[in-house]
Protein backbone atom coordinates (compact mmCIF):
# COMPACT_ATOMS: atom_id res chain seq x y z
CA UNK A 1 0.00 0.00 0.00
CA UNK A 2 2.79 2.46 0.86
CA UNK A 3 4.58 1.65 -2.39
CA UNK A 4 1.46 2.62 -4.37
CA UNK A 5 1.14 5.91 -2.46
CA UNK A 6 4.76 6.81 -3.12
CA UNK A 7 4.43 5.93 -6.81
CA UNK A 8 1.26 8.03 -7.00
CA UNK A 9 3.06 11.06 -5.53
CA UNK A 10 5.97 10.50 -7.93
CA UNK A 11 3.56 10.41 -10.86
CA UNK A 12 1.88 13.63 -9.73
CA UNK A 13 5.19 15.50 -9.58
CA UNK A 14 6.31 14.01 -12.90
CA UNK A 15 3.23 15.46 -14.61
CA UNK A 16 4.84 18.90 -14.20
CA UNK A 17 7.94 17.68 -15.98
CA UNK A 18 6.05 15.93 -18.75
CA UNK A 19 3.39 18.61 -19.24
CA UNK A 20 3.65 19.65 -22.89
CA UNK A 21 3.67 23.29 -21.83
CA UNK A 22 6.61 24.90 -20.00
CA UNK A 23 6.16 25.14 -16.23
CA UNK A 24 7.71 28.09 -14.37
CA UNK A 25 8.44 27.74 -10.65
CA UNK A 26 8.37 30.97 -8.62
CA UNK A 27 9.79 30.47 -5.11
CA UNK A 28 9.40 32.92 -2.26
CA UNK A 29 10.85 32.28 1.21
CA UNK A 30 11.24 28.65 2.32
CA UNK A 31 11.24 25.73 -0.14
CA UNK A 32 11.67 22.58 1.93
CA UNK A 33 11.41 18.84 1.27
CA UNK A 34 8.45 18.25 -1.03
CA UNK A 35 8.77 21.84 -2.23
CA UNK A 36 12.20 20.99 -3.63
CA UNK A 37 10.70 17.86 -5.23
CA UNK A 38 8.06 20.09 -6.82
CA UNK A 39 10.36 22.77 -8.21
CA UNK A 40 12.84 20.18 -9.48
CA UNK A 41 10.09 19.03 -11.86
CA UNK A 42 9.59 22.53 -13.32
CA UNK A 43 11.27 23.79 -16.48
CA UNK A 44 12.35 27.22 -15.27
CA UNK A 45 12.86 28.32 -11.69
CA UNK A 46 13.18 31.80 -10.21
CA UNK A 47 13.08 33.02 -6.65
CA UNK A 48 13.21 36.01 -4.33
CA UNK A 49 16.44 37.00 -2.60
CA UNK A 50 15.03 35.79 0.74
CA UNK A 51 14.32 32.30 -0.63
CA UNK A 52 16.12 29.24 0.67
CA UNK A 53 16.01 25.59 -0.26
CA UNK A 54 16.41 22.53 1.93
CA UNK A 55 16.23 18.81 1.26
CA UNK A 56 15.06 18.09 4.79
CA UNK A 57 14.14 14.40 4.56
CA UNK A 58 17.31 13.03 6.23
CA UNK A 59 16.50 15.09 9.33
CA UNK A 60 13.13 13.35 9.42
CA UNK A 61 14.48 9.81 9.03
CA UNK A 62 13.36 9.59 5.40
CA UNK A 63 14.90 9.24 1.98
CA UNK A 64 13.58 11.86 -0.45
CA UNK A 65 11.35 9.79 -2.71
CA UNK A 66 9.37 12.06 -5.02
CA UNK A 67 12.09 13.18 -7.44
CA UNK A 68 14.70 15.41 -5.76
CA UNK A 69 17.41 12.74 -5.72
CA UNK A 70 16.79 11.91 -9.36
CA UNK A 71 16.30 15.43 -10.79
CA UNK A 72 18.59 17.65 -8.70
CA UNK A 73 21.87 16.16 -10.03
CA UNK A 74 20.75 16.91 -13.59
CA UNK A 75 19.68 20.44 -12.70
CA UNK A 76 22.75 21.63 -10.85
CA UNK A 77 25.31 19.33 -12.44
CA UNK A 78 27.41 18.69 -9.34
CA UNK A 79 27.01 15.35 -7.61
CA UNK A 80 29.14 16.62 -4.74
CA UNK A 81 26.82 19.57 -4.14
CA UNK A 82 23.75 17.34 -4.38
CA UNK A 83 25.30 14.94 -1.85
CA UNK A 84 26.15 17.88 0.42
CA UNK A 85 22.58 19.24 0.31
CA UNK A 86 20.78 15.91 0.58
CA UNK A 87 22.99 14.22 3.19
CA UNK A 88 23.36 17.22 5.53
CA UNK A 89 19.95 18.88 5.02
CA UNK A 90 21.72 22.25 5.03
CA UNK A 91 19.96 25.30 3.69
CA UNK A 92 20.91 26.68 0.28
CA UNK A 93 20.20 30.39 -0.01
CA UNK A 94 19.14 32.21 -3.18
CA UNK A 95 22.61 33.44 -4.16
CA UNK A 96 24.03 29.92 -4.13
CA UNK A 97 20.91 28.57 -5.85
CA UNK A 98 21.43 31.00 -8.71
CA UNK A 99 25.18 30.37 -8.87
CA UNK A 100 24.74 26.60 -9.19
CA UNK A 101 21.84 26.81 -11.65
CA UNK A 102 18.95 25.71 -9.45
CA UNK A 103 17.27 29.02 -10.27
CA UNK A 104 17.89 31.21 -13.30
CA UNK A 105 17.00 34.54 -11.71
CA UNK A 106 16.73 36.10 -8.24
CA UNK A 107 14.36 39.01 -7.63
CA UNK A 108 14.37 41.53 -4.79
CA UNK A 109 10.68 41.16 -3.95
CA UNK A 110 7.87 38.67 -4.28
CA UNK A 111 5.95 41.12 -6.48
CA UNK A 112 8.90 41.62 -8.83
CA UNK A 113 9.36 37.85 -9.07
CA UNK A 114 5.70 37.25 -9.91
CA UNK A 115 5.85 40.01 -12.51
CA UNK A 116 9.01 38.44 -13.95
CA UNK A 117 7.44 34.97 -14.04
CA UNK A 118 4.29 36.27 -15.74
CA UNK A 119 6.36 38.27 -18.23
CA UNK A 120 8.40 35.18 -19.08
CA UNK A 121 5.23 33.11 -19.43
CA UNK A 122 3.80 35.75 -21.75
CA UNK A 123 6.97 35.77 -23.85
CA UNK A 124 6.94 31.98 -24.13
CA UNK A 125 3.20 31.98 -24.94
CA UNK A 126 3.83 34.40 -27.83
CA UNK A 127 6.07 31.82 -29.53
CA UNK A 128 4.97 29.05 -31.84
CA UNK A 129 3.33 26.30 -29.76
CA UNK A 130 4.80 23.76 -32.16
CA UNK A 131 8.30 25.12 -31.52
CA UNK A 132 7.88 25.56 -27.74
CA UNK A 133 6.42 22.11 -27.17
CA UNK A 134 8.93 20.49 -29.51
CA UNK A 135 11.80 22.26 -27.76
CA UNK A 136 10.63 21.16 -24.31
CA UNK A 137 10.14 17.59 -25.51
CA UNK A 138 13.59 17.53 -27.10
CA UNK A 139 15.30 18.95 -24.00
CA UNK A 140 13.72 16.28 -21.79
CA UNK A 141 14.46 13.50 -24.27
CA UNK A 142 18.07 14.60 -24.72
CA UNK A 143 18.66 14.68 -20.98
CA UNK A 144 17.99 10.94 -20.82
CA UNK A 145 19.71 9.92 -24.07
CA UNK A 146 22.98 10.30 -25.96
CA UNK A 147 23.63 13.36 -28.09
CA UNK A 148 23.16 11.30 -31.24
CA UNK A 149 19.85 9.87 -30.03
CA UNK A 150 18.70 13.41 -29.20
CA UNK A 151 19.68 14.61 -32.67
CA UNK A 152 17.82 11.70 -34.26
CA UNK A 153 14.72 12.42 -32.18
CA UNK A 154 14.62 16.14 -33.04
CA UNK A 155 15.23 15.39 -36.75
CA UNK A 156 12.20 13.06 -36.74
CA UNK A 157 10.13 15.66 -34.88
CA UNK A 158 11.07 18.48 -37.24
CA UNK A 159 10.57 16.29 -40.30
CA UNK A 160 6.86 16.38 -39.45
CA UNK A 161 6.58 19.75 -37.71
CA UNK A 162 8.45 21.84 -40.31
CA UNK A 163 5.30 21.48 -42.35
CA UNK A 164 3.30 23.50 -39.81
CA UNK A 165 1.85 26.96 -40.51
CA UNK A 166 4.04 28.41 -37.77
CA UNK A 167 7.25 28.14 -39.77
CA UNK A 168 5.70 29.93 -42.74
CA UNK A 169 4.24 32.69 -40.53
CA UNK A 170 7.59 33.25 -38.87
CA UNK A 171 9.51 33.32 -42.16
CA UNK A 172 7.06 35.80 -43.73
CA UNK A 173 7.26 38.08 -40.70
CA UNK A 174 11.07 37.96 -40.68
CA UNK A 175 11.27 38.90 -44.37
CA UNK A 176 9.03 41.96 -43.92
CA UNK A 177 11.06 44.26 -41.67
CA UNK A 178 8.03 46.52 -41.01
CA UNK A 179 5.62 43.71 -40.17
CA UNK A 180 4.81 42.98 -36.53
CA UNK A 181 6.12 39.72 -35.08
CA UNK A 182 4.27 36.63 -36.24
CA UNK A 183 1.23 35.64 -34.22
CA UNK A 184 0.71 31.98 -33.44
CA UNK A 185 -2.07 29.86 -32.04
CA UNK A 186 -2.32 29.95 -28.27
CA UNK A 187 0.04 27.70 -26.35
Amino acid sequence: MMYKKIRNFQAMFTTLETCNKPVIGAIHSACIGGGVDLIAATDIRMCTKDAWFQVKEVDMGLTADVGTLQRLPRIIGSQSLVNDLCLTARKMYSEEAERCGLVSKVFDTREAMLEGALSMASTIASKSPVAVQGTKQSIIYSREHTVQEGLDQVAMYNMVMLQSEDLMKSAMSAMDKEAPPAEFAKL
